[in-house]
């Protein structure tokens, strides 16, 4: 059995940013990260060379999995506020949560991130605007560094801990077992490591396998809720008054019919529409670069409908699930749907596609979402389009494209302390897959906080 001090599952944003803390402070801890999925080089996903645009379900999905997490190939965006992207700020407090999330961006900027700039929501005519029209502009400073940017900086950091931290990629955690003496085991199909301290930071793709570790060794988990929505896809002159501005925005509104609370999400500013695999269901994100070359005519962004449960039900994950996998039996995969298509009740064709004057940046099969998404979701997003037509003349058009579904999953929050550890001692668990964050600069931040920790405890 090998021996370290500390084992860290997972190397998303969370685990890369705790191993560049146990880089640059000096300390004496052996550590070892261990991650499903695979190097930066090697995360590429098929769909990219298919032509009918279909995922074949990889065992370990290139978008979700490997070093940096389902990050890295995201359009790095770090957003620093506290107003949304998770909760740290309840457990640490909410300057620290923001200093650290400043410290976060001054490493990216260290790393090569200078170059792109740092946005800020906090515009009062737009929020003036927004309000006037019952739309909420929530404030951040927004640092976007682009698919590409975002692969070059990770590749640094991975550069800059290799030779201090040991990484062992496609090596999937299977179980995590406390020992008498307070130490740990943590098993693999291939090995078992001897552990002082182990920390889950698994991400989103590791919900399923957080909540099971915390059921057996006891760890009590709140279920939280589910986003459940569309990637909408428009030409991006009808948001460039404001995406040149503040690049995101991040808009809520509380519709007229339901009282319910849906928002905008992870805006990419001549981007394109992407397909992820989560635990074999197919949904959609949205990506944008900062080469110009890469850049697209169209702007897509996401409108969730956040769902929360009262007792008994509490799998709002499953919830979710659920609907991703009609919308993949239905559509073999992603579903697209032209706005006008939708609200005169018919589904979107070949044939009506092709008359389509938005061009769709991914191959989706046209159809009908109505079948898809229950009605009350269906109908809010459909008030909150026309509400953002308000501020954005356009966005209410036919040929605004609709891909379905856009489902975020958020991890059952895990009970930890303000050290973000466990009711075990020596066991944390951080980021996205703990359910203590929602974003690339907290679930960053959450590895830095750790990270001072146990370098204090290993010095």
């Amino acid at each position: 059995m090998k021996k370290y001090d500390i084992v860290v599952v997972g190397s998303g944003a969370a685990g890369v940013f705790l191993a560049y803390e146990l880089t640059k402070i000096e300390n004496k801890a052996k550590v070892l990260v261990l991650e499903k999925g695979t190097g930066l080089e090697k995360r590429i996903c098929p769909i990219k060379s298919r032509n009918d645009g279909k995922c074949i379900n990889c065992k370990t999905c290139s978008i979700m999995n490997g070093y940096g997490g389902a990050g890295t190939l995201s359009d790095g965006k770090y957003n620093i506020t506290t107003q949304f992207g998770g909760d740290l700020h309840r457990y640490v407090g909410t300057d620290t949560a923001l200093d650290l999330m400043e410290y976060v961006d001054e490493v990216l900027c260290s790393m090569g991130g200078s170059e792109a700039k740092l946005f800020s929501t906090a515009n009062g005519d737009l929020k003036t605007i927004a309000l006037r029209n019952n739309l909420h502009l929530l404030d951040a400073k927004v640092r976007h560094l682009g698919t590409d940017r975002n692969m070059q900086i990770l590749k640094k950091i991975y550069d800059y801990t290799k030779d201090r931290i040991d990484i062992q990629f496609n090596e999937e955690v299977e179980d995590v077992e406390v020992l008498g003496d307070g130490s740990f085991v943590v098993k693999t199909a291939h090995e078992d490591y001897a552990a002082k301290d182990v920390v889950l930071a698994t991400g989103r793709s590791g919900s399923k396998w957080m909540s099971a570790i915390c059921q057996k060794l006891d760890i009590y988990t709140k279920s939280n809720r589910v986003d459940i929505g569309v990637r909408v896809e428009l030409p991006a002159e009808i948001f460039k008054h404001i995406t040149d501005e503040v690049y995101e925005s991040k808009i809520v509104y509380k519709t007229d019919q339901y009282n319910d609370m849906v928002r905008t999400f992870c805006m990419n500013p001549y981007g394109e529409v992407v397909a992820e695999n989560t635990n074999g269901i197919v949904t959609v994100n949205g990506h944008s670069y900062a080469d110009p070359s890469l850049k697209t005519e169209n702007t897509n962004f996401a409108l969730l409908v956040t769902n929360r449960f009262t007792e008994p039900f509490r799998n709002s994950n499953e919830y979710g699930e659920s609907i991703a996998r009609l919308s993949n039996m239905l559509g073999g995969g992603v579903l697209l749907q032209r706005f006008g298509d939708l609200v005169k009740g018919r589904r979107s064709s070949e044939r009506r596609m092709e008359k389509c004057f938005t061009r769709p940046t991914l191959k989706a099969t046209p159809g009908d979402l109505s079948l898809v998404i229950p009605k009350r979701q269906l109908d809010t997003i459909i008030e909150m389009i026309y509400a953002l037509d308000k501020i954005a003349p356009g966005t209410a058009n036919e040929d605004t494209l609709l891909y379905g579904v856009e489902v975020k999953f958020y991890n059952s929050s895990v009970e930890v302390d303000s050290n973000l550890e466990t009711k075990i001692k020596g066991l944390y668990a951080l980021g996205d897959g703990a359910g203590v964050t929602h974003s690339l600069s907290q679930a960053s931040a959450s590895g830095v906080f750790v990270g001072r920790r146990l370098a204090e405890k290993y010095r």
